[in-house]
Formats: C-alpha cells, sequence, structure tokens
C-alpha cells in the first residue's frame, strides 16, 4: 500500500517538478524527460486529472499539403509559437521536449494528436489547462492555411480555432504572427503594450536560417547530435543574432554530446609564447625568443591530432580521420551509409537511398501519388481516385464528382 502511495506521489512531484521548470530547458530529449515519461505513462491509470491553471501545451502541427518541403514546419511551426507564446507572462508554456518524450512514449509522433482523440489523454499526463495543435492546410496554388484548434483539457473540448493564410514559404513570419495573436485572443489574454511589440518581432530575419535551426531540431530528436550541430551552425551563419539556435549548439557541447571546438588563438599563443621561467635566476628573466628557422621547423613536426599529417598540411589538424573538411567538415565523417551519393551530415533519410529528406510520408515510405489529385498515398484514403482522399460514408472510393 505505502509502495503504491509513493509511486503517485512520485509521479506527481515529476510533472509538478517539469511544468515549474523553465519552458526553454533546451532542445535534447533527455534521459531524464524519457524517464519521466515511460513512468507518467506506466502510472497513467493513478493518476488524478490535474491540470496547472494558465498552462498551455503546443503540440506538432500535421502537414496535410502533400508537399514535402513543408514536412520541417511540422515541428517548426510548433517552436516559433512557443518561444512567442513563453514571452507572455500570463501564461506557461509546456517544454518541447517534455511534449517530445510524451508523445514519442505513446507511440504518436506521426498522428495528429487533437484530431485523432487523443488530446485529452496528452493534456492530462502533461499537467496543461489548454493544448494547441493543428493543420497545415493547401489551398490554391502556392497559398496555404494554417489552421490551430485550442483544446481546454479539464473540459475534454475544443475551446476555438484560428485560421491564418499566405504563401509559404515567403509569408512564414506573418502567417506565425496572424496564428499567435488569434490564439491569444482565444485565450483571453490581455497583453501589455511591452508584451505586444516583443511578440511582433520574428524569430529570424532569415528563413534560411530558420530551416536550418528546424534540420537541427529534427536530427537532435533523432540523436543525431552532431548532424545537429551542424546544422545550427549553418542557421547562426545565416543570421548570427538567432541566439536560440547558439543557445541549442551550446546544450549540445555542456552535454558532452558534440566535442568542444578549441579556440585556436589560444593554442597559437601557448605554442609561440616565450619562457620566462627556464633561467637559473628568476630575478632577471631572459626572454627567449624564436628564431624563423625555429618557428618554421616546430611548425613543419607539429601535429596535434597524431594523423601523420603537420599542422600546416593538415586542414582538420583537430581530427586524426580527416585532413580536408570534405563536406561534412572536420569533426564529422562524411559516411553515406545507403549509397545514394549524399552523406549523412546532408542526408536526413540516412537508411533509405530513395530519399535524402522525410517528405510527407518519411523515410522509408515513397511520396507516391497514384492519382494525382496532390495527396501522397501514404495519407490519401482513397489513393485511385483523384476526386477523394478519404472514403465517403456509403460509396466507399468508388464515389465519382461529375
Amino acid at each position: 500500500m505505502k509502495e503504491k502511495l509513493f509511486g503517485k506521489i512520485l509521479i506527481l512531484v515529476l510533472i509538478w517538478v517539469g511544468l515549474t521548470s523553465s519552458s526553454w530547458a533546451g532542445q535534447v530529449v533527455t534521459e531524464s524527460l524519457k524517464s519521466w515519461a515511460k513512468q507518467a505513462v506506466q502510472q497513467e491509470q493513478t493518476l488524478k486529472a490535474i491540470s496547472t491553471p494558465n498552462t498551455v501545451a503546443v503540440l506538432y502541427f500535421n502537414n496535410r499539403t502533400g508537399w514535402s518541403k513543408l514536412y520541417l514546419l511540422q515541428k517548426g511551426l510548433t517552436l516559433m509559437l512557443m518561444t512567442d507564446l513563453s514571452n507572455v507572462k500570463k501564461f506557461k508554456v509546456v517544454e518541447r521536449t517534455r511534449v517530445h518524450a510524451l508523445v514519442k512514449e505513446l507511440g504518436l509522433e506521426k498522428l495528429g494528436l487533437v484530431e485523432s482523440g487523443t488530446a485529452s489523454r496528452v493534456g492530462r499526463l502533461l499537467g496543461a489547462e489548454y493544448l494547441v495543435g493543428g493543420d497545415i492546410l493547401k489551398r490554391k496554388i502556392n497559398e496555404f492555411q494554417l489552421k490551430s484548434d485550442l483544446v481546454k483539457v479539464p473540459a475534454k473540448e475544443i475551446a476555438g480555432q484560428s485560421t491564418s493564410e499566405g504563401k509559404l514559404l515567403e509569408e512564414l513570419f506573418q502567417m506565425e504572427k496572424d496564428l499567435l495573436f488569434e490564439i491569444i485572443k482565444l485565450l483571453k489574454i490581455e497583453l501589455s503594450v511591452e508584451e505586444k511589440e516583443l511578440l511582433k518581432k520574428p524569430l529570424s530575419i532569415s528563413i534560411e536560417a530558420l530551416l536550418n535551426f528546424f534540420k537541427g531540431i529534427y536530427n537532435s530528436d533523432r540523436e543525431n547530435y552532431r548532424k545537429a550541430a551542424i546544422f545550427y551552425e549553418k542557421a547562426l551563419k545565416e543570421d548570427p543574432g538567432l541566439g536560440i539556435a547558439r543557445d541549442a549548439l551550446q546544450e549540445l557541447q555542456e552535454l558532452g554530446l558534440i566535442p568542444k571546438k578549441k579556440k585556436r588563438s589560444l593554442l597559437r599563443s601557448l605554442r609561440n609564447r616565450t619562457s620566462l621561467t627556464d633561467q637559473l635566476t628568476p630575478e632577471e628573466p631572459i626572454k627567449r625568443a624564436r628564431t624563423p628557422k625555429d618557428v618554421m621547423k616546430r611548425q613543419s613536426l607539429y601535429d596535434s591530432d597524431n594523423d601523420g599529417t603537420p599542422n600546416h598540411l593538415d586542414g582538420c589538424p583537430d581530427d586524426p580521420n580527416k585532413t580536408a573538411p570534405g563536406i561534412c567538415g572536420c569533426g564529422v565523417p562524411d559516411t553515406d551509409s545507403d549509397g545514394d551519393g549524399t552523406p549523412e551530415c546532408n542526408d536526413e533519410c540516412p537508411d533509405d537511398p530513395d530519399k535524402t529528406v522525410p517528405g510527407i510520408c518519411g523515410c522509408g515510405v515513397p511520396d507516391t501519388d497514384r492519382d494525382g489529385d496532390g495527396t501522397s498515398d501514404c495519407i490519401d484514403g482513397c489513393p485511385d481516385n483523384p476526386n477523394l482522399t478519404e472514403p465517403d460514408p456509403y460509396y466507399g472510393c468508388e464515389l465519382l464528382i461529375e
């Protein structure tokens, strides 16, 4: 009896600690988060429906356009909304990694959580009062709609819907902001002047920087941390002011998931410094300078990574497996495990020789569209009928629309 009571208390404490911690604790799904998600699901039946007031969790959006280029926005759009909502003082946002850990533990990673009827369950386990999720929909040629549902967890009902329309990816920033302010309106939040001005600012001024950052998040969630670091660095190269990418890169280094880069200026100064301590009489130090001949000799012999190639000839002096950056850069092998001609550092489907990006169907599944209706077969309920994407209740997929 005591053990069962202890288990209930433990899981409630874990949920409370998770919700009271910073919503931006990081972008890495740590082992402690995985453990929390596993325990939450295992003890789900013993939990009471507890929702922390003024707490919102944002779920992944579904890309229902059939356009594989928008696949990254499923997590990317969620992350943009979470970043903005975290600047609203009245509400607390459940951290993305916590939501991801739970979604993965429940096996719902590729499903539309809100529409699949699992929203209340997810919200209950997260202890959130509100859930935000939705779809990316195709409207006309090059015009798209972002549709979001706001679910009130305790009442198990949709409290409202928000929409935003425009051209993706050109108008992504404005579309996300339009959706954001509609969600805030549904939450009945009164914003201060300072909050309004802060929320109007885009996460980045560069769409390429954002897409690279989203690729980094995608790979981090798959535990491809070296690859994630490459995309974070690309994002920072496009937009040095993208602080969230810098934080994510630093997190990987601090957790020891990628090696910390050595500061070359410091190494050079250490190699070239003069000695003031090798004299017999320290009261009269004599500065020992190296001649150009000494410097040349030292450079020709110095091999910091011990790969047999001296540093002045080694394009990757700190990588014992490379003497040139290659495609992936120093510290990352140019491995191509699926033999498709794209190394893993640039291949988002490293085990699928037919894909380099997941597309709408994911790695290992072709984005085939047999009926040519713009909806891939993997999500098309009627893959051989160009007029239907879902079976008719009475006629199934045989219904013809004249």
